[in-house]
């Protein structure tokens, strides 16, 4: 079916929509306590529901919010984050949580089943795209709770593997307790030069926050290192 929806398709590039701007509003609390002692710089909206901490990885700036979903298979709150790297615009790679990718499954198929082919483009969500744009792999090396847990999706068969290392897949295997469901929906993503996270903030404690944001520098940090920006001139 993935495969009628990318003909469909056009062959232009998208990207995440930006994470928005937070209000900077001080607060104390755990969450900016533990952004402190990291160096990391903690705001919040003046009620205290939506937060965000920027950083830096290797040099580049990074933003994490948490705050209303912005995807509507995101219940409660949602924890996102992104970064420009910088590195190679071509290079595309897609970790989701199964679950949630049987969820878009099922969506894309109704709208394709739906409509008219010809309007698919305009009503097809972002991940959804990516899903029928991209093709699914595995490969030697990542234990099977990983691949029971996630979906990878590339650009190519050596670009996934060489993000997601070991650590990394062990990072997003071993949440500290108490750990967020299998089921929750994920998404870890690289695309045009960028890395995003987003995820169900669940459960919504600072344990969560800590480890994915621990996910997040770590993926930047792996993208960094095995495809450094191109030199020019």
């Amino acid at each position: 079916m993935f495969k009628r929806i990318k003909r469909a398709l056009s062959p232009g590039k998208t990207t995440p929509r930006p994470v928005s701007d937070a209000k900077p509003h001080s607060t104390g609390g755990p969450e900016s306590a533990w952004a402190g002692t990291q160096g990391w710089t903690f705001s919040a909206d003046a009620s205290g529901e939506e937060m965000a901490i920027e950083g830096k990885v290797g040099g580049k700036r990074w933003r994490l919010e948490v705050g209303r979903p912005a995807r509507d298979f995101i219940v409660g709150k949602e924890l996102r984050a992104r970064t420009q790297l910088g590195i190679d615009q071509e290079l595309a790679v897609l970790v989701m949580s199964r679950p949630l990718k049987d969820v878009l499954e099922k969506k894309a198929y109704q709208i394709y089943t739906d409509d008219l082919q010809t309007s698919i483009d305009s009503r097809l969500p972002q991940e959804m795209r990516w899903l029928a744009m991209m093709d699914e792999m595995g490969w030697d090396g990542p234990p099977a709770a990983f691949w029971e847990r996630f979906s990878v999706y590339g650009d190519s068969r050596n670009t996934a593997p060489a993000w997601i290392t070991p650590p990394l897949v062990r990072l997003m295997l071993d949440w500290p307790s108490p750990a967020p469901p299998t089921d929750v929906p994920f998404m870890l993503v690289m695309l045009a030069g960028k890395v995003y996270l987003r995820m169900q903030y669940e459960p919504a404690i600072l344990g969560t926050l800590q480890h994915a944001a621990l996910i997040f520098t770590s993926a930047c940090e792996a993208a960094s290192s095995s495809f450094p920006p191109r030199k020019t001139g």
